[in-house]
Order: C-alpha cells, then structure tokens, then sequence
C-alpha cells in the first residue's frame, strides 16, 4: 500500500478535524507522507513520545486510542492482577493532553475497565502515587516530559506504580499492532473524575518524608511553564516551609514554553530567570515541566544531578533507620553512592538507566528509603520506603529544603556540605559527551569498534576492566553498554540513547582530595577524559 493510500485511510477514521486537516494539506507531498506514514512510534518501556500531528508516526487521537486499546487488551487478559482492571489517567499542560487523556478513558471504559481521572493538569508524581493509592492495576501519563514544545507523549505505569518494563512493554506494542480501526471501538463515558482529594493525599505522603525540624530557608522556584507550580507551594505550606518566590515569567502552565528554547533545567539558558531571582537566597529550586525531574542551584552555581544526589543521601541515611534499607541509583550515575552506603552500612544497588529500574531493585526483604539518577531524578523515601514509586521533583525539591534548612541553622550551605563529602569519600567529578548523529549506523558502528578494540588507557588513566553488557553483568539485564573502568576509581560508560540519535558517553573521575584545587583538577581531567573519549568513538 502507497503511503498515500495509508493517508486516505487514515483519514477515514481519525476522529481530530486539526490533523484530518493538516493531512488533506499533504496528500500530494510524497516526502511528507513519507515522514509520517513510513514508519510508527514505538511502544517501549518509556511508552510513546513523538511530534504532534497526523499519522502513525506522530502523536495524536488515532495514535493515543490504539494505544490505551492496546493497554486495556493486555489488563483484560492477565490473570495475576490483585483486583478487577481499573485504571488512573492523568495529564499534563501541553498541546492536546486533555484530549487524550479523555481519550483514553473513552477507550478503556468501553472495553469494561473502570477509570479514574484526574480532576486537572497535575504532575506526574501525583499520578504515579495515586495508582497505589487507588489500587489501580496500571496508569497513564499524557505528558512529554521536558521534549519541546511541538512534542507529546503516554507513558504507562503497573500496579506496583512504577513505569513498566520488559516483557510487559512488548506484550502492549503486540496489542497496539493489534487494534483495528478506531472508529470501530466500543467508547465508554462513565469514568469518575476525581476531587482534590487526590492531590491532598499525595501532600500528606510527602509529609512523611524525613525533613527534619530545620524550616528557615529561603528560595527561588520555577516550574518552567509546566504543571509543578501550584502543587510545590501548596506541598511547601503543607510541611511548614515559607513558599519560594517563584519566576512570574514562567509560573502559569502554558504548552508553547514562551521564555526559554528548550523547557529543560539542565539546557544552557533555560534557568537564567531563575538564577538571576535567587540571588542572595539559600537556594534556586526547579521542575521540569511534568515536575518530576528537580534542579538545584547554591551559593551562585547549579548543581549536578550526581551532586544533588550524594547530598540527598546522606542526608536520608542520617534521618533514617534500619539495616533493611536499600538505596539504588544507575551504572551511569556517580559511584559515589556507594561509599555512602557502605559507610552508612545500607545497602547499595546498582542498575539499568531510568527510573523503572530503581524501583525494581533490591529483593522483597530491602526497604528502599532513595533512588537517583544524574538526569536531575530523586525517589525520596523514610522509615515507611517511598512514598511515589517514581522521581519526584516535588518531593526532592522539599526534601533539598529541609537539608538546606538544617545546614542553615548551623550556619553552613550546601556547597559546605559538598566539601564535607569530598574530604569523606574523595571527590567524585562527573560530566557527559553527547554526540548527535544523522545515520543511526554511525552509533552502531562506534560501538562494535569500542567493542572489538577498547583503549588500554584514556586521559592518562589506564583502562583496568571493560565490561560489556550486551548479555547483561551482574544480575542486570541485557543492555547495549560498555564500561570502561579507568585506574584512579574513575570511570567512562557508554549507550546509545533510548530516545534521540545520539551516543551518549558518561565520565566520572575521583580525586582523594576538596577544595577548589582539587574542583579545578577534576574539571581539567574531564575536560581531557572527554576529549579522549571523543578520539576513541571517531565520531
């Protein structure tokens, strides 16, 4: 079939007169239909992402329908669930989230699930901790994340409440590929939208986080235009903290992300209103723009996600208890989590990329109290584990508060307490090289290089141990990544990444040392560790 005919078919049955429109423009645009109709969106462990527009290989209704058809497909034929299939759907602010999400709800109410929806844009943490909270056997979130502005996505989380993962995604892409048209579905329309009730539940979790008694600090927020902004203050009022002044530029939700380029705190420009409002405060706190990633900012500099990390920590492992607690972070994240744990005597994991792997680590007898992962990503938990089985930047950007708080109080700032930690366990220095590419063959081809004839030494280090995960390493699954482990502690990983053409490279050097000597050493180091890198690769 002619990927015109595929348009005309589409056409039939999509139920969005904006793409209907959008496609009748492109009938006669052979390279157009190409890009839409030649390929689809993929459904994987991070659910689907893409552009927003008309065919399979955008986001839009048609998409989102085979998708939450595909979904309820799956729930109705499984067996090992703990009750009757019900779903919690929640949305975010960008461009046609409402949409499909109600969407959504109409596909799995006609096909006999019950549905939650959420009563209003709302961030993610809050969906991901109302699917326990309910006793759903699965949710959706409609949310891109930090993508731009021309971008939307769906992910899907289990009734544990976290993200799925393999084998479970691949039974849903099975389903999707399934579906037939969906003008044909049975749509239903008795789903409950919930109340308020739901977001105060979820403050009421966070209040249980271990966030001292320390409340005197100030701070300046933004949410990026994303949905964070309410839910932060009201969680901030709800444990006894002063609000952040906020960035006005950029409180309200708005889909276009009008005053940054890319609505990322970690992208160059993106956090300059921010910072210029946090000056001479403790702190400059931001979400991403479904609020579940956190940046921080101290003493005039932005902080590193591994920084913020090691700092937290600590911090949970001093305000807990108990041999049975675990924390987890990802083989791409600093190493040095696990020398907190071991001189806090807890356990330590280590795991694949993404937040779906933290929750799953550990066994049935590790009460997980913290999750991290260097993509500005923290799963902050007490004495009771974790609240939301997923990152949380509200949680995180409370739990920051009350740290800075308690070193307030002592008349010390964050940047005291990273010194402090370089002095106990060596300062561990992390940065990444990213390499974009055209033709995906070219990372392909870098990894059977890096594979076949590994560097013996990098930067001056020499190379002590390679591991290659491509049939998985101590107890991880199978994963296209290579370790390159350097004399010193130091460290270099590389992947491809899940989600854009790029090969993503991960340096991590130690020096047995603090102080701005030894920052200005470890910044040297990188510097010539990624150049190296970047010979390596011939990219």
């Amino acid at each position: 079939m002619s990927d015109r005919a595929r348009a005309e078919k589409w056409l039939e049955q999509d139920p969005d007169p904006e793409t209907r429109t959008e496609l009748r423009a492109l009938l006669d645009d052979p390279e157009a239909l190409a890009d839409r109709f030649g390929a689809k969106l993929e459904f994987g462990t991070a659910g689907l992402r893409g552009e927003l527009g008309a065919g399979p290989n955008r986001m839009n209704r048609v998409t989102v329908k085979r998708a939450a058809a595909g979904l309820a497909a799956v729930l109705t034929d499984r067996d090992d669930l703990a009750s009757a299939p019900s779903v919690v759907i929640g949305y975010d602010a960008r461009h046609k989230s409402d949409v499909f999400a109600e969407d959504s709800a109409a596909v799995l109410s006609g096909a006999g699930i019950s549905v939650y929806l959420m009563p209003r844009t709302l961030p993610t943490p809050v969906l991901a901790y109302a699917v326990r909270h309910l006793g759903c056997a699965a949710g959706i979130m409609v949310t891109a994340s930090h993508n731009p502005p021309r971008d939307n996505g769906y992910k899907v989380y289990w009734q544990d409440g976290a993200q799925i993962i393999p084998p479970l995604d691949e039974e849903i892409s099975t389903a999707i590929d399934a579906v037939g048209r969906v003008d044909e579905l049975p749509l239903g329309t008795g789903w409950e939208v919930l109340d308020e009730s739901i977001v105060e539940s979820y403050l009421r979790s966070l209040a249980r986080l271990p966030l001292g008694t320390a409340r005197e600090v100030t701070a300046a927020y933004t949410p990026l235009h994303g949905v964070g902004g309410e839910v932060l203050l009201r969680a901030f009022e709800w444990c006894g903290f002063a609000p952040p002044e906020v960035v006005p530029e950029q409180f309200t939700p708005d889909p276009d992300f009008p005053t940054v380029s890319f609505p990322n705190p970690e992208e160059p420009g993106a956090m300059d209103l921010a910072l210029a409002l946090g000056k001479g405060r403790d702190l400059v706190i931001a979400n991403d723009p479904d609020a579940d990633r956190c940046a921080v900012a101290a003493g005039g500099r932005m902080l590193t996600g591994d920084e913020v990390g090691g700092l937290l920590a600590e911090y949970v492992l001093r305000h807990t208890d108990g041999a049975d607690r675990l924390v987890a972070t990802t083989i791409v994240s600093s190493s040095l989590l696990g020398k907190i744990a071991e001189a806090y005597g807890v356990r330590h994991a280590e795991t694949l990329t993404g937040f779906k792997w933290i929750m799953k680590a550990g066994t049935d007898r590790d009460r997980l109290v913290y999750g991290y992962e260097e993509a500005l990503g923290y799963c902050v938990g007490g004495d009771e584990g974790v609240p939301v089985r997923d990152k949380d930047g509200i949680g995180a950007a409370l739990t920051v508060a009350a740290m800075a708080a308690e070193a307030a109080a002592e008349g010390r700032t964050l940047l005291d307490l990273l010194e402090d930690q370089a002095r106990r366990y060596g300062l561990h220095a992390t940065a990444q090289l990213s390499v974009r590419v055209e033709d995906l063959s070219l990372i392909s081809d870098a990894m059977v290089r890096l594979r076949e004839a590994p560097p013996s030494s990098l930067a001056g280090r020499t190379v002590t141990e390679v591991d290659d995960l491509a049939s998985g390493l101590d107890g991880l699954p199978p994963a296209d990544v290579i370790r390159l482990r350097l004399s010193g502690g130091g460290r270099v990983i590389v992947r491809p990444s899940g989600t854009e053409p790029k090969l993503k490279c991960y340096l991590e050097v130690v020096i047995p040392a603090d102080g701005d000597e030894a920052r200005a050493a470890a910044s040297a180091e990188l510097a010539a560790l990624r150049e190296a890198v970047a010979d390596v690769l011939r990219l």
